[in-house]
């Protein structure tokens, strides 16, 4: 037999850890705060050390917690997986699919009825984190972030590169005819937007315009992109924005892009699985289709790009 520690407690503490608070893990547990403070003392008295350390009114997970939880979580992540490729084959399968806002909005969501069609028996279940760099434990089973496929850029998952992402101007077809840049000199004058998630989009824009001497110009500036699109979208100001995420906008006539051959590419996306997951799981088959959706729509002429 193996001296397992107590699954429970392990449960409890891998969600007190990802959460960051004993209040949000009895939250999300269905349990009271006493009861998550009990397992994890369970768990601490099993192990031989202390996991959180109080800061003022909060518990914190140590450094070698959150270690510890990193490699619980992609064991219950290997473990959900293997129960998937266990079970009945026509059986209804819940996939949770984490993404970064703005992907999940322009990209993602739009495009799941194409997957449905495919796979009825598999249902997708939408969360999102603010930022590409949310650290990757547990509550879902495939992950979408900013990054590259490369060996060793993720330890303990599978990367599959999904999308390619290229930062152009953006602005709404109203204060183009109002005030239209047909070259980048045009922009003198405009007010620039930007997104506190997309740092140094407007520096190297500018740098690729040949326009640096705009580098120190104010920009107002928002927490997330999804916002400052909508800024943009309502005439506010121009703005730097992502293809072919934005496509979709482009199409429908709530965005247009003055100078498009003026691009800067950025790291794009790729979906993460556990290691271990297997081949037949319902995770495995949506990223073969997310890779499969980026590469067509990629492919696809600019004037018919629809998500």
């Amino acid at each position: 037999m193996r001296h397992l520690p107590p699954l429970n407690a392990l449960r409890v503490f891998e969600v007190a850890t990802r959460t960051g608070s004993y209040t949000a893990a009895a939250s999300e547990l269905g349990l009271t705060h006493g009861a998550v403070s009990r397992q994890i003392a369970l768990l601490e008295n099993w192990l031989g050390q202390r996991l959180f350390s109080r800061s003022g009114r909060r518990m914190v997970a140590t450094p070698m917690a959150r270690i510890f939880a990193a490699e619980v979580s992609g064991a219950f992540e290997r473990m959900t997986a293997a129960a998937e490729a266990c079970g009945r084959p026509d059986a209804r399968r819940i996939l949770r699919v984490n993404a970064p806002v703005s992907f999940a909005m322009r990209w993602l969501i739009p495009g799941l009825e194409v997957f449905h069609a495919a796979y009825p028996s598999i249902e997708i279940v939408v969360t999102t984190v603010s930022t590409v760099h949310e650290e990757l434990r547990g509550g879902f089973d495939v992950a979408i972030r900013r990054g590259v496929a490369g060996a060793g850029a993720w330890p303990h998952h599978h990367a599959t590169h999904v999308l390619d992402d290229v930062d152009t101007l953006i602005m709404s077809p109203s204060l183009f005819s109002q005030r239209p840049i047909l070259g980048p000199a045009d922009l003198e004058g405009h007010k620039l937007l930007a997104s506190e998630t997309r740092p140094g989009d407007w520096i190297d824009w500018l740098e690729a315009a040949k326009l640096p001497h705009l580098i120190g110009r104010p920009r107002t500036v928002f927490d997330h992109f999804f916002i400052t699109r909508q800024a943009v979208m309502d005439g506010l100001g121009v703005g730097i924005g992502p293809l072919p995420m934005l496509d979709i906008d482009i199409a429908l006539g709530h965005l247009v892009t003055p100078l498009p051959d003026i691009q800067v590419r950025r790291t794009g996306y790729v979906a993460l699985l556990p290691k271990g997951a297997d081949n037949t799981t319902p995770s495995t088959r949506f990223v073969k289709w997310l890779a499969a959706e980026g590469m067509a729509r990629h492919q696809q002429p600019a004037d018919k790009k629809m998500l």
